[in-house]
This record gives structure tokens, C-alpha cells and sequence, in this order.
């Protein structure tokens, strides 16, 4: 079974290349374009994604209160959380870290290549 990845992006660019990247790569994606949509899957319509990649600057709900609220609905909180933006201050990097994500990436730093072995590298094994 294909390991799941949601991917919270509102720049439908950026949402195609992880899409596009993610998807070659044999993950299946689940996309939300903005934070109270992805809160919703997660909370309402019970999607449990492997991983979950957050922009923080996003309408509705910025990615520091998605990762808040995700660190409270049981079966999701302890999903591993990548926050992906081009915010790089320190005070958002320590909050994020604070609230529980396993790791924080600046999007103009990082290829879609690079972005896909930091999603390997925290996923947890699958079960057998």
C-alpha cells in the first residue's frame, strides 16, 4: 500500500511540483489549499496521511495554528510534521520545533529531490 502524504500548499505551483514529485515517487498525495481545509480532513473527514508537508503562510490558517491544532486530534498528533515555507525567522523555526514538527525547511533552500529524502528520512518504517 502506498505510504500517504498531505501536503498543505496555497500556491497551486508549488502544490503541482510536491504533487507531481511526490506522486512519481509512488506516495499517495492528499492536498489541502489552505490550513482550516487541511484541519478539516484531518479532524472531519478522518484522512491519517503518513507525513504532513505545511506551509506556514497560508489564508484562513496560518501553518503554526494547523500544526497546533493537529498536536490535539488523537490519531494525527503524532503524524510527523515538515513545515515547507520561505519564512526562515528564527522565532517562527523555534515555535514550529516547540509545537512538535519534526523539521523545518525553507523552500527556496531545499529541491523537490532534497524535500523528497527529508520525507524519507522521518518517515517511520512501515509496519510488516
Amino acid at each position: 500500500m502506498a505510504r500517504k502524504i498531505m501536503i498543505a500548499e496555497d500556491d497551486p505551483f508549488v502544490m503541482d511540483i510536491y504533487n507531481t514529485k511526490l506522486g512519481a515517487s509512488g506516495f499517495e498525495v492528499v492536498s489541502a489549499v489552505n490550513g482550516l481545509e487541511a484541519v478539516k480532513k484531518l479532524r472531519d473527514e478522518g484522512v491519517r496521511p503518513d507525513m504532513i508537508l505545511l506551509d506556514i503562510m497560508m489564508p484562513y490558517m496560518d501553518g503554526l495554528q494547523v500544526l497546533h491544532e493537529i498536536k490535539n486530534i488523537e490519531g494525527v498528533k503524532d503524524i510527523p510534521v515538515i513545515l515547507l515555507t520561505n519564512l526562515s525567522q528564527k522565532e517562527q523555526i523555534d515555535e514550529a520545533m516547540g509545537l512538535g514538527a519534526v523539521d523545518y525547511l525553507i523552500k527556496s533552500h531545499f529541491t523537490p529531490s532534497e524535500v523528497l529524502e527529508k520525507i524519507n528520512e522521518h518517515l517511520k518504517p512501515e509496519e510488516k
